[in-house]
């Protein structure tokens, strides 16, 4: 692709995910399982393709070959073809030497050749850990609206919550004044979701400006702050739709109980800005004649016989007879054996669960091998 574009999207999806513990032992945080058929990358994917958005790089790292594999070409997406693009972006090997992606924004810098092959005007930068549905011109529009040279998209959390956040102060017209990374003392609540448009020039001269100094090569801790201080235009995107950071396993379960509430802003189903996936099950599920299902997200090639309500059941998952399941997650290929009682859990793939787990929603725990 070589005609001019306006915006791309870059995709930070080579995280550990260590606080997710087995779930991301041998996968890619982006590649977890959420809400039954879906993984969490299909989010920024499907928002990037419903806003308009025709090339988009993910940047992969830590075990990423299933993840790789998942996203392929693009095509469920409707990123390949002509005027569309798909691209995965690992660390590669060059003259220079071989290396890891030493931060978020040596990432993106590292990958300054593919973007300069786009010539784009804007950059949009995500996460790939993160559920909500966001039209991403929309920011676009707000970004020129304001002449900005970056701007980030914000959410109001809970000022006890704000310490785990970029937080940023900003003023009546939503021009950033000051921004603090993870800050033990935050001056505010208006929380950094980690989606950021620049200008690419200014992003392409920050990006070369950083690699030459001993930084973190962060983008919330380096290169926003210099940014700022240099007298740039930061302005904050005031986001009010949902949005969930599933870096946990507690935040992963609740982020899955919030979908199946219909009061939801998610609203995941919806094919108004759909969310697309590679989902790959084809066995159709069973449910057994005496097994009970209500309120729930029950997949492809899943076998219920048991009592299941308020839950989400992925493809190749198997509840038994007589098994109770309440508020919980069950990950592709577990097996609940009969006559289990379960309520308030996260399973994790092919997990066999032989013994009761009774949890409270403040204790969610997942149950799998070696936790």
């Amino acid at each position: 692709m070589s005609k001019k574009e306006e915006m791309v999207a870059m995709i930070l999806a080579g995280g550990r995910g260590t606080r997710l513990k087995s779930l991301t032992r041998d996968l890619a945080k982006p590649a977890v399982f959420f809400g039954g058929k879906y993984r969490i990358i299909d989010f920024p994917l499907s928002n990037a393709a419903n806003s308009g958005i025709h090339s988009v790089g993910i940047l992969t790292q830590y075990e990423s070959t299933a993840l790789n594999n998942y996203i392929g070409s693009g095509r469920n997406w409707g990123l390949n073809g002509t005027d569309a693009l798909a691209s995965i972006l690992p660390p590669r090997e060059t003259p220079s030497g071989a290396n890891w992606y030493s931060g978020t924004a040596d990432a993106i810098y590292q990958n300054i050749d593919w973007l300069d092959k786009r010539h784009c005007e804007y950059v949009v930068i995500l996460s790939g850990d993160h559920i909500y549905k966001m039209d991403y011109s929309e920011m676009l529009r707000f970004h020129k609206e304001n002449d900005a040279d970056v701007t980030i998209a914000c959410i109001r959390v809970p000022m006890a919550e704000a310490p785990r956040f970029g937080i940023v102060v900003a003023d009546e017209k939503n021009k950033i004044v000051e921004f603090q990374e993870k800050p033990k003392q935050p001056k505010s609540d208006y929380a950094s979701m980690g989606i950021y448009i620049f200008s690419y020039p200014l992003l392409r001269q920050a990006l070369i400006e950083d690699a030459a100094l001993p930084t973190d090569h962060d983008f919330g801790k380096n290169i926003l702050p210099t940014l700022l201080n240099a007298g740039k235009r930061l302005f904050a995107y005031p986001f009010k739709g949902y949005w969930k950071d599933v870096g946990t396993v507690q935040s992963l379960w609740e982020a899955n109980m919030d979908m199946l509430d219909p009061k939801c802003e998610l609203q995941i189903f919806s094919n108004d800005f759909k969310i697309y996936s590679a989902d790959t099950a084809s066995k159709p599920q069973f449910i057994g004649a005496e097994a009970k299902v209500s309120d729930c997200v029950v997949n492809q090639g899943a076998v219920i016989k048991g009592d299941v309500k308020h839950s989400v059941i992925c493809n190749e998952a198997y509840i038994g007879k007589g098994a109770v399941v309440r508020n919980t997650v069950v990950l592709p290929g577990a097996h609940i054996n009969d006559g289990i009682r379960l309520e308030n859990a996260l399973v994790g793939p092919k997990m066999v669960v032989d013994k009761d787990y009774i949890g409270t929603q403040e204790e969610v725990v997942l149950v799998n091998q070696g936790e």
